[in-house]
């Protein structure tokens, strides 16, 4: 196991109380660069809090967290979020909602073209740039708000359930198109998930939450090629995989 000095994303001892409410235990996790990696866990046992606390958007009650061996003490560029629900703006073109977070940095103009562009390439949706949100469909939507997060070129990107609202063929699309893109970047990327298919198809570590307090009860490496598709899944070594992970969650 990585040694938390070496890690890109480190997480020590994080509890989380909400008033009397013991919502995290004792949570200990790390990514090492350009690593992928999944939190799976029922629903109720705390993955979103665990990743708005990393997020810097929800502080811990005892613990910390840190980014190349910097504590996060609020949000920041070197964390990028994706939620479910796309979050665009949709009075903004895709281009603008791209180009959101640049602007805010203050990048010049020609760079933030730059970037635009190179960044709709990379997700597919260059003759999209002009048009709105309303007029893209939900897994184009999320390459959308992919785009923006990467724009900013985050040292992590934090996923939170990112396909959930997408239908079963949109869904295994999208997990296809994100594999590809994360070989393309090379970005540390954290997602969590209920799915468990989903998890091991994207990972190459898995961490399983029990629930109340939530806790980290095993960590799963996924002995998989990087080279996937949609026929990994169907191999035994991802049905085995499968097994050990519903196990766990079942005990």
């Amino acid at each position: 196991m990585t040694e938390f000095g070496e890690a890109k994303l480190q997480v020590r001892g994080v509890d989380k109380y909400f008033d009397r409410f013991h919502v995290l235990a004792a949570i200990d996790l790390h990514l090492e660069a350009n690593e992928f990696v999944s939190i799976v866990g029922a629903s109720g046992c705390g993955k979103s809090t665990l990743l708005n606390i990393i997020a810097g958007l929800t502080p811990p009650s005892t613990g910390e967290v840190l980014v190349d061996g910097h504590i996060v003490r609020g949000p920041g560029s070197d964390r990028g979020m994706i939620f479910q629900n796309y979050s665009l703006f949709p009075w903004l073109s895709v281009a603008d909602n791209i180009a959101f977070g640049l602007k805010l940095k203050g990048v010049s103009r020609s760079r933030q073209k730059e970037k635009i562009a190179y960044y709709l390439e990379v997700v597919g949706l260059s003759q999209f740039a002009n048009a709105y949100p309303k007029q893209l469909s939900g897994g184009m939507k999320q390459r959308v708000a992919i785009a923006r997060a990467l724009a900013n070129e985050p040292e992590v990107l934090l996923m939170d359930e990112p396909f959930g609202a997408l239908d079963a063929q949109t869904r295994e699309q999208m997990q296809l198109f994100l594999l590809n893109l994360w070989e393309q970047t090379h970005t540390t990327i954290l997602t969590i998930t209920h799915d468990v298919e989903e998890a091991i198809f994207l990972s190459q570590r898995i961490y399983i939450m029990s629930a109340h307090p939530g806790r980290i009860k095993a960590e799963i490496r996924v002995d998989l090629d990087r080279d996937r598709d949609l026929e990994t899944k169907l191999t035994p070594k991802f049905i085995e995989i499968q097994r050990q992970v519903l196990h766990q969650l079942r005990q």
